[in-house]
């Protein structure tokens, strides 16, 4: 299918991925699961939950195998790699506009909710990052990469972890610290609110904002706002994704404005959780230019 791994696409976390074709012609990526690095945890957390899974913005898995110490797992090729290299490529600043951006939003949005309540069982994926978001032939973004997934009870309004799981700069700080309140899947939205960061504070320094049209603006008012109600500190505050989405495609001056996500976080705290990044700094910059002339 890879002839013999010839065209590798990436390395993750647990393993390597690479291109392949099926007998039919058709493309897919090979993802080869390291033993030194995972353990049958994480590919049996990945096919149990993505089996269940039938989503426009969801990957889909066509088959897996298991043959002695090897376990592999096959999904759809996406043509247009991952949304990290997207919004953190000069290469493509001039070519993907807000209007896109608010697209790819959307439907990385869509994909989480029906992961929360689209199915039978409720799936916390845990490691919402602009790596696990795949693009395919269409720019069509879709929610990949479930070893570190878990699944629920669509009854259960906490669920217990032996250990923080995701990577940081997104992870939820309910995972670390335990006084913050419950494990749900409040942790997801926390991460999309830090891709959707990313995403604001990426192309805000790569486009001007007098480029911009009045219809963008609103669409980048949107994102930053639904940021700050995402990545409250507390699980409480933040929304679920299915208002998350309301929030998105309603209009925006019925937007009721979020108070400063991390005022009861220490600076330091705030920059060690988060691996180095200045959250303070990116969120007060964020929130001066939804309050300028501009926006």
């Amino acid at each position: 299918m890879t002839r013999s791994f010839k065209e590798k696409l990436g390395e993750g976390g647990y393993g390597s991925v690479f291109k392949g074709k099926l007998h039919s012609g058709h493309h897919v990526a090979v993802k080869l699961l390291d033993k030194l690095k995972g353990n049958d945890q994480d590919f049996i957390n990945e096919v149990a939950s993505i089996r269940r899974i039938h989503h426009a913005n969801v990957t889909k898995l066509i088959l897996f195998c298991v043959e002695r110490s090897k376990q592999d797992l096959v999904y759809d090729f996406m043509s247009n790699g991952s949304l990290d290299k997207i919004i953190f490529s000069e290469e493509n600043t001039n070519t993907l506009g807000w209007k896109k951006m608010f697209d790819f939003v959307l439907g990385v949005a869509r994909g989480i909710d029906y992961l929360h309540q689209g199915c039978e069982m409720q799936i916390l994926h845990f490691d919402i990052k602009p790596h696990n978001i795949l693009l395919d032939e269409n720019f069509i973004p879709k929610v990949s990469d479930f070893g570190l997934a878990k699944l629920y009870s669509v009854d259960d309004s906490f669920v217990s972890l032996t250990a923080a799981r995701g990577t940081i700069g997104y992870i939820a700080l309910e995972l670390i610290y335990k006084n913050l309140g419950g494990i749900s899947y409040k942790a997801d939205v926390y991460s999309f609110g830090m891709l959707l960061m990313e995403m604001i504070g990426r192309r805000k320094n790569d486009i001007e904002f007098g480029e911009v049209s009045d219809d963008e603006k609103v669409m980048v008012r949107k994102m930053i706002i639904t940021t700050f109600w995402c990545i409250q500190l507390l699980p409480t505050n933040r929304p679920s994704m299915g208002k998350v989405l309301k929030m998105l495609e309603t209009d925006v001056e019925l937007f009721e404005m979020p108070p400063k996500p991390f005022y009861q976080l220490p600076l330091q705290t705030s920059m060690e959780v988060h691996s180095g990044k200045n959250l303070n700094d990116e969120t007060s910059s964020l929130l001066e230019t939804i309050t300028n002339d501009q926006f």
